[in-house]
């Protein structure tokens, strides 16, 4: 039976578009097994299917209430029910649209909301953020060891290749991994490169995924708007791809087109930009298979060969692209050991670890726990939010695949100098 909206909802759009998702859900339930929030908590609110209807007595009764923004924001929007649902449901949007209803009218206590403009004040812009960071690094030292894991240490770049080529793609520089981990860009530079593409860095800042993730949709528009506009004069130049090497950044820049739909200045603009948005894995593969990477024997040199991959939601999930990663590295000759559960969320999920640090924590350790039971050397992900969070307690280094790939290319390449020099 479709939903029947309040009446003062009823000419509200965004609780149009919430009602009609709704209307596709079944309550089948076969979406909580795939959920993290109900596997860790075992609350049948806690589930997509109990969200749905709490979110139906909203839209009903007009009345948003302490209970729904709990579990809405216990939420890790990692849309692994999504990938089980049988209906198709867009519980991501639908989490989002009704972050946006309740919002306003459900106001938060005094520490959540400062923590919260905190975030947003400091995270999406990379010159703060780093700022913040350099000085936790200054004085890391001397913080408590609580703090000390948070404070990762810092990461030398590496070089980035100067060399011209034909081919030209953006690579996106985002808010934190810049700080964090410029290695991890300089990498997908040097793998490109040997493929005969120049990447250079997209003149774009955040991507506003915190603001829109936190219901602050007017400034996630504005981050949105920015952007295309800084980076149009590279793409109308030539630019044949927006390389995206944190996935979380790509799966929310895939969505500029349909955000943005309602805005007859930036709407074809936007569509053109999020067709532009390629993650490096699509790029790395379409280029071997393309024949223009270069030959890796079956067994590439390596310290060690057995690796766990760790699958960001934001690709498997949001961006649908389970398997790529993981037969890239297959290709570089890595042996992948089987973690259970791969679907789940490692407890990451961009703000999500600050706001929610306890659930965070037991999602982390449960996915540390698949991850270390099959002895492997080495952890490598996706995304630079789950990096850091699996690297504060992880035992084991963890790396973003590209930089492993890069330096399998690299030993390659020494290996053939030194027979050449041999002969």
């Amino acid at each position: 039976m479709p939903l029947v909206l309040g009446e003062n909802l009823r000419n509200n759009d965004l609780a149009r578009e919430a009602a009609a998702i709704i209307d596709t859900c079944v309550s089948c339930g076969q979406c909580m097994v795939n959920c993290p929030t109900f596997r860790l908590l075992q609350d049948d609110w806690d589930s997509p299917r109990g969200r749905i209807n709490l979110m139906k007595e909203m839209l009903a009764e007009q009345a948003p209430s302490a209970d729904l923004q709990l579990h809405l924001d216990r939420c890790l929007t990692c849309r692994s029910c999504e990938a089980m649902c049988p209906e198709g449901v867009r519980f991501g949007r639908l989490l989002d649209v009704t972050r946006e209803l309740i919002e306003p009218a459900a106001r938060r206590p005094l520490r959540e909301r400062l923590l919260r403009r905190a975030l947003r004040a400091v995270v999406p812009y990379r010159s703060r953020f780093t700022a913040l960071l350099r000085l936790g690094q200054a004085l890391r030292g001397f913080l408590p060891a609580t703090l000390q894991v948070k404070v990762p240490r810092p990461r030398a770049a590496g070089i980035w290749p100067e060399r011209t080529h034909a081919r030209t793609m953006l690579v996106w520089q985002g808010c934190v991994q810049p700080a964090l981990a410029p290695d991890i860009n300089a990498a997908a530079a040097r793998v490109l490169d040997r493929c005969g593409i120049r990447l250079i860095p997209a003149r774009a800042s955040c991507c506003g995924a915190l603001s829109h993730h936190m219901a602050e949709p007017d400034e996630a528009l504005a981050f949105m708007r920015r952007n295309i506009d800084a980076c149009w004069p590279q793409i109308e130049a030539g630019a044949e791809a927006i390389v995206m090497t944190a996935s979380g950044c790509g799966a929310h820049v895939r969505d500029y087109g349909e955000l943005l739909r309602d805005d007859p200045e930036y709407r074809d603009k936007a569509q053109r930009f999020s067709a532009l948005s390629k993650d490096i894995a699509e790029v790395v593969a379409a280029e071997r298979n393309a024949g223009r990477l270069p030959p890796l024997p079956p067994q590439a040199p390596s310290a060690d060969r057995r690796i766990a991959y760790q699958a960001p939601c934001s690709l498997q999930h949001a961006q649908k692209l389970k398997g790529v990663v993981e037969g890239l590295l297959k290709h570089a000759g890595y042996k992948l050991t089987p973690v259970a559960y791969p679907f789940l969320c490692c407890g990451s999920a961009g703000s999500y670890s600050i706001l929610q640090p306890e659930l965070a924590a037991g999602l982390r350790a449960a996915k540390l726990e698949t991850i270390l039971s099959t002895r492997p050397k080495l952890i490598v992900t996706a995304n630079i939010g789950c990096l850091t969070h699996l690297a504060e307690v992880s035992p084991l280094p963890v790396k973003h695949w590209i930089e492993l790939f890069d330096e399998t290319l690299a030993a390659v390449e020494a290996t053939q100098a030194a027979s050449r020099a041999n002969a």
